[in-house]
């Protein structure tokens, strides 16, 4: 290894591009499949309203230059095919200067979706796939060995994440402190999946093992990172594995999975790889632009490392534009209710105390107590995860759940795809309203007994029933 380059690094950089590029997939067929009902121009927040209230400078992308829906749809399967391509090792058959060019493609058009994509695309792994597909552009491919700077940036974007979620944990909810917080936060995440039923159930001592474990790994194994091998390797070995314990509890999208191909990118392979692959030495004007990434990337550090010291620490913060040096963090609060918005609709004229009221389905959040929730990680579930933050509080429904529910009462085909189940499949309903429900997992004798997996309660109404004028309303058939 010579100053710029790792040699023994070429399969922890196949390992890690590769992996990336998967995630790269799902988080485009997530925004294909989902944009028309969202921010579609028809959608509950379209794009253009944004574009026409909001400065360049605020949120640059492609779609400043145009926007139909047609044209995000070209975006989004775009950057599928070239995600697609990528992980099938396209880059390793052009030059130095072609491969980072085509890793930079994707990177360009997720940027784009996500600066329009509004509260939709307000999570941190946005965020996170785009540091960590900048980082990835300028890895080159096996033209030359691995660049030492950017493994390195790998590590540092590594420690930020760890350590800022275990701060965050630390200085936020006491139950952290007391290692509580398992008591109840598999029963109250945003979106359980088919094992954290039997996670919550648990005895309470392993869930102070589980969060102690955490705490370890978030605060003090990420030092490891630093170290030499194989030290870092196995520090980088026990985070993935931490991952992969959260991806079994939980559906958090492609934050523990993209988590895990970072954590890859750190693992020294050499001992399973073999002799290096012979490389020409980089050329000149590579080293140049990766020295002046790495410079970039440092200057852009400054604000994400004094917010890791501040005690006023915020998590999932972007500093810059193009979030390429961000801030990460989750759960510095664990509910310990969870609360569920169900959403009825009913085709009766006239509203009473006697009329039926039909439940809508939703993909991944809990509906029915007797569905099993099901696993979509790393697949992203966008309005059911905004349904969950609605029933926290509805100020974050603001903005969307009145042209949600107005395109349930159009029977809009792009928002009922969006469903699992649609009780009104030959005409929309006449009113829809939406009631708040106390959800809590049934216990094993319960479970036997009655099937359910849920239990619920009433408590309080979401939405007063809502209706169209008749004018509007999508007649069923005679």
């Amino acid at each position: 290894m010579d100053w710029f380059t790792a040699d023994g690094y070429w399969l922890s950089r196949l390992v890690f591009q590769r992996s990336l590029a998967v995630v790269y997939l799902v988080a485009f067929l997530s925004a294909a499949l989902q944009f028309r009902a969202l921010i579609g121009a028809r959608g509950m927040l379209p794009v253009p309203e944004l574009l026409s209230r909001t400065p360049w400078r605020s949120a640059p992308g492609l779609f400043r230059l145009h926007y139909s829906d047609r044209f995000f749809a070209l975006v989004a399967w775009t950057g599928a095919a070239v995600s697609a391509a990528l992980a099938a090792g396209v880059d390793g058959y052009l030059p130095l200067w072609g491969a980072m060019a085509l890793w930079a493609v994707p990177w360009v058009l997720y940027l784009s979706i996500v600066q329009v994509g509004q509260v939709w695309y307000g999570f941190g792994w946005e965020s996170l796939l785009l540091e960590t597909g900048f980082l990835a552009v300028f890895l080159g491919n096996g033209e030359t060995a691995a660049p030492v700077l950017v493994l390195w940036l790998l590590r540092w974007l590594l420690f930020r994440l760890e350590f800022g979620a275990g701060l965050i944990k630390i200085r936020g909810d006491a139950c952290w402190r007391r290692l509580t917080c398992l008591d109840f936060h598999h029963e109250t995440q945003p979106m359980p999946g088919p094992l954290s039923w039997f996670f919550h159930r648990l005895p309470k001592p392993a869930h102070r093992v589980e969060v102690a474990a955490n705490h370890v790994t978030q605060l003090a194994v990420p030092f490891l990172l630093f170290t030499p091998q194989p030290v870092a390797s196995a520090a980088a070995g026990l985070m993935a594995i931490t991952q992969l314990w959260l991806v079994l509890s939980g559906n958090f999208a492609w934050l523990n999975w993209l988590t895990v191909v970072i954590a890859l990118s750190v693992i020294d392979w050499s001992p399973l790889a073999g002799p290096a692959p012979t490389a020409a030495a980089p050329p000149i004007w590579y080293e140049v632009v990766v020295v002046a990434v790495t410079a970039l990337v440092l200057l852009l550090s400054y604000r994400p490392a004094r917010n890791l010291l501040s005690r006023r620490q915020v998590m999932n913060r972007s500093f810059d534009p193009l979030h390429l040096v961000n801030t990460y963090g989750a759960f510095g609060s664990v509910s310990r209710v969870r609360l569920e918005v169900v959403v009825e609709g009913t085709d009766e004229p006239v509203v009473h105390a006697g009329t039926r009221w039909r439940e809508y389905g939703f993909r991944g959040k809990p509906g029915d107590p007797r569905r099993l929730p099901r696993q979509f990680a790393p697949y992203h579930l966008r309005l059911d995860w905004m349904m969950w933050f609605a029933a926290l509080s509805p100020a974050y429904a603001h903005s969307w759940f009145g042209p949600f529910v107005e395109r349930l009462l159009l029977g809009d085909r792009d928002t009922l795809r969006l469903l699992r189940h649609n009780p009104f499949p030959d005409a929309p309903p006449i009113h829809v309203r939406a009631r708040v429900f106390h959800y809590t997992f049934t216990d094993l004798r319960e479970l036997r007994a009655t099937g359910r997996w849920w239990n619920r309660t009433y408590v309080r109404d979401f939405m007063r029933p809502a209706s169209l004028p008749a004018s509007l309303r999508r007649p069923g058939p005679p």
